[in-house]
């Protein structure tokens, strides 16, 4: 039986020991990429989980017997994914959780649904991912200021943020974590600051869902959007749209059609008024496929518990960044900071090229990405112990010979 060090308890092939000694039936072999190499690439594409490969196979089975004889089972799967959605970021109902194509469907639902006016601004670090960054930029034909925040430029990145905000802003704009670097955000600090000054807060979620806590409620997020298929371990093509219903109305709708209303399978109907659930931001035909298998990943996290899932994620940040400080030929770009960790920790090879420290690593079946001058490493809960150790000797012995 196989042994892996698992946030200080041992664990063989079907258990895992949360840190608050309860145990849950996750077998190690929901993971079969941990037999091909060493993969720390979960900020970019995630490996399905064999839960959600056997998803998406019994789905396309049954679809090519039976075709949609049992539609009935695919809106059951539906509800219950608007469920755990909910429960993953602690919203107060399964009514504030729309279920859209990507993160950028999210965004751009906010950036255009909000009724802007000439002289209104917006505030949001500079640097952020081109998704939560061009929808933005766009509404300046509009009249909108977009106000660009160096947060790395301070020890306080949060108070850099409001510092930029005063009576026209509209809109406070994040990503929970940064996607070259990992630097995450206070969000309740950030959130209760918005509240009490009448400004909407949005969060691109996509690098935090998943590997870290979440709750919208505690920062006082009224809009979030996530993507499945990084740290939620799921497809592209299927993406978490949080939004608070007491702003709900405050977004016009971009697009009508059939699926926006309450019932939307009666379609003989005079009224077409749409739902007042988050659900009136679907318009059309959902991904079904998508659904079924970010069900069985979330399914598969919450078994887990997203407190553990944290607390191993964390001990991977911990774990690299103390391991890679001591590498000699390369600098971290962030040091690990407790207040501040998530589930990325990037390096640059000192005087080196780190495309060609990339490829190296690439030949010897590490699997990670090259953000800027910067190799990005994100190894997700179920690699803690010997994976991410043996992550640090493969770079270890790589970096002198470039």
């Amino acid at each position: 039986m196989r042994l892996v060090s698992q946030c200080g308890h041992y664990i063989g092939m079907n258990t895992m020991t949360t840190g608050t000694g309860e145990s849950s039936r996750v077998p190690l072999d929901e993971f079969p990429i941990l037999k091909q190499g060493h993969y720390a690439n979960h900020a970019a594409i995630a490996p399905w989980p064999r839960a959600a490969s056997l998803a998406v196979v019994e789905f396309a089975q049954e679809n090519s017997l039976v075709g949609p004889e049992y539609y009935s089972r695919w809106l059951m799967v539906e509800r219950q994914l608007r469920k755990r959605l909910a429960g993953l970021l602690n919203a107060a109902s399964a009514n504030d959780i729309a279920l859209l194509k990507n993160t950028t469907d999210g965004i751009c639902t906010v950036a255009n649904g909000i009724d802007w006016r000439a002289g209104d601004n917006l505030v949001t670090p500079a640097d952020e991912f081109p998704s939560n960054r061009l929808p933005w930029l766009a509404l300046q034909h509009r009249g909108v200021e977009v106000r660009e925040v160096d947060i790395r430029a301070t020890d306080e990145p949060e108070q850099a943020l409001l510092a930029r905000m005063d009576s026209r802003t509209r809109l406070l704009t994040v990503s929970a974590v940064q996607w070259t670097d990992g630097l995450r955000l206070q969000l309740e600090t950030l959130g209760k600051a918005c509240a009490s000054q009448g400004v909407l807060f949005f969060v691109d979620a996509i690098q935090q869902l998943g590997a870290m806590q979440m709750d919208v409620e505690r920062c006082g997020i009224d809009f979030l959007a996530a993507d499945g298929h990084k740290w939620l371990l799921a497809p592209e093509g299927i993406a978490v749209f949080y939004c608070r219903e007491s702003v709900r109305e405050q977004l016009s709708l971009l697009q009508q059609g059939w699926r926006m209303v309450d019932t939307p399978y009666q379609f003989n109907r005079e009224s077409w008024e749409p739902s007042k659930s988050a659900g009136r931001f679907e318009a059309g035909s959902p991904n079904m496929l998508g659904q079924v298998a970010l069900h069985a990943s979330v399914g598969l996290l919450q078994d887990v518990g997203m407190q553990h899932v944290e607390a191993c994620v964390t001990a991977n940040s911990l774990a690299l960044s103390r391991g890679l400080q001591d590498v000699p030929g390369l600098e971290l770009v962030r040091p690990f900071d407790a207040n501040r960790v998530s589930g990325i920790v990037s390096f640059v090879p000192r005087g080196g090229d780190a495309a060609k420290v990339h490829s190296a690593l690439k030949s010897r079946q590490l699997s990670c990405a090259v953000r800027g001058d910067a190799i990005r490493l994100s190894p997700h809960f179920y690699q803690l112990g010997q994976p991410v150790q043996e992550m640090l000797s493969l770079i270890t012995d790589i970096l002198p010979n470039n």
